[in-house]
């Protein structure tokens, strides 16, 4: 096991996504978060001024692209790439990059990518040793306080502009976050954008027709530009 920690930097201008990183670092005991960087000019002073291990680089940030920030580094950390776009795979690995993480991340795929990374004094861990088996959950800042949720205890997400609300089976928690930025974390594995203002949980839904899906008794509507989509993706998991 190693005997040392892993120190890391995050480079990503999505709050969300920098939570989820954050989050799923404290889960890991070979990995210390040193801090999170919203772009890569403030990056580069971290790095001028820590030694850092790990870089998590998100791909399209503000001012400087990731990519063109990793090319620049002369003596650059293990690094992985995490983004919502597959296209840049090819030129991420002959950037010598670690691994590329397409957003939304899961807990298990972030462990097969941290796995790879090497310890300057000890062998790399098995890629089992730490990925436990465990039903999938996110933290969110609620009143000034990190909230744990889980994915399958989720009814349905509502749109409050810059704030959404989660209605799960316990609880309604309003944290910061447009429901687009709820989209892109949670996917459209198990979840679905019915309209503009809601999202739902595909194993919660109870009834639904051309007009409507409905949660736990709650009926929420299916918006006009959604209805094609919303059909497909019901006949697909149903």
């Amino acid at each position: 096991m190693p005997t040392s920690k892993l120190s890391c930097l995050i480079v990503e201008d999505e709050p969300i996504a920098a939570e989820v990183l954050q989050d799923y670092i404290a889960e890991v005991p070979f990995l210390e978060l040193q801090t999170i960087c919203k772009d890569a000019v403030f990056a580069l002073d971290v790095l001028n001024s820590q030694a850092i291990d790990v870089l998590f680089l998100d791909i399209h940030l503000p001012k400087l692209k990731g990519l063109a920030f990793l090319s620049m580094l002369p003596n650059r950390p293990q690094t992985i790439l995490t983004t919502a776009y597959h296209q840049y795979t090819l030129q991420a690995f002959e950037e010598g990059v670690v691994d590329y993480l397409m957003k939304p991340i899961a807990f298990s795929r972030f462990m097969k990518a941290v796995n790879r990374l090497s310890f300057p004094d000890a062998p790399k861990p098995k890629a089992d040793t730490f990925l436990p088996n465990r039903r999938a959950f996110r933290f969110f800042n609620v009143n000034k306080k990190k909230v744990k949720v889980y994915d399958d205890e989720i009814l349905y997400i509502e749109s409050l502009k810059d704030y959404s609300r989660i209605v799960t089976l316990h609880a309604k928690l309003v944290v910061r976050g447009q429901i687009g930025a709820m989209q892109d974390l949670f996917g459209d594995t198990d979840f679905l954008r019915i309209h503009r203002s809601f999202m739902v949980s595909l194993p919660q839904i109870t009834a639904y027709n051309a007009t409507e899906i409905e949660v736990t008794g709650k009926a929420l509507p299916i918006g006009r530009s959604y209805k094609e989509w919303v059909s497909k993706r019901l006949a697909e998991y149903f």
